[in-house]
């Protein structure tokens, strides 16, 4: 019995992923096209971030100050929506905004340059395609999904104090205490951990899926949204495991 093909892609994609960490570690990395990844997935995408940040903040903390409040507990708010943040909004919200952003762009650039033999044309001039489309957009996902993530986790924090302190009268230094007296030092870095294992998933499956395109045009819209369901997925699995070793 045959294996589905979205199997069999996700096959293809690992060893596509595993390829391309196998160039970044001999040094083999696209200079000229990384610096335009960069910015595809930091500066191009930092407003989208930001403004769902400032939202993620603020309505969760508006939930939970209301209940707090209630109950006497106003002064431990800052410590649970950071708590919150740094152990699964932020990193998990940030994949979520990268995949919408990111991952849709380079599974159609690719899927784009798979059907129209662009892709044949880079493998006869004696080129990787892998080595020279696959890595600048790996590397660039793995050193910008922590830089976003850390930039959602500080305007979440900060919205979330905003909020506190205008619709329910919590002193800001009361706020920032009780962020200190949540949060633990392995917190950060932990955080940090699930967004470079998030952004490794997104550019893998991504360029994955575009580079496994079969057929014409109209396939590479269904190959650009089978990478974002492929990787939501796999994005949602992974951070139940990651949640479990790290904070369990």
């Amino acid at each position: 019995m045959n294996a589905p093909r979205w199997l069999k892609r996700l096959g293809s994609s690992a060893l596509i992923g595993g390829q391309a960490i196998t160039s970044i570690a001999k040094g083999k990395v696209n200079k000229s096209d990384l610096f335009d990844q960069l910015m595809d997935a930091g500066p191009a995408s930092f407003l989208i971030v930001l403004i769902t940040g400032i939202s993620a903040g603020t309505v969760f903390n508006i939930q939970v100050a209301a209940e707090l409040s209630k109950q006497g507990m106003g002064s431990e708010v800052g410590g649970l929506l950071a708590i919150g943040l740094a152990r699964e909004i932020a990193p998990l919200l940030t994949a979520t905004l990268l995949t919408g952003k990111v991952a849709t762009a380079y599974a159609a650039q690719l899927g784009t340059m798979k059907v129209t033999e662009q892709i044949d044309a880079i493998a006869m001039l004696q080129t990787d395609p892998v080595e020279y489309l696959v890595v600048p957009r790996l590397l660039a996902m793995v050193i910008m999904a922590p830089i976003q993530c850390l930039l959602f986790f500080l305007v979440g924090l900060w919205s979330g104090q905003v909020s506190s302190t205008y619709f329910y009268n919590i002193p800001a230094n009361i706020f920032w205490n009780s962020v200190k007296d949540w949060i633990i030092v392995s917190d950060m870095p932990f955080m940090l951990i699930k967004a470079v294992v998030f952004g490794l998933l997104i550019a893998v499956i991504s360029c994955g899926w575009g580079l496994t395109t079969r057929g014409g045009p109209k396939e590479v819209g269904a190959s650009t949204t089978g990478a974002v369901v492929m990787t939501l997925l796999t994005v949602s699995l992974i951070d139940v495991l990651l949640t479990q070793l790290l904070f369990g």
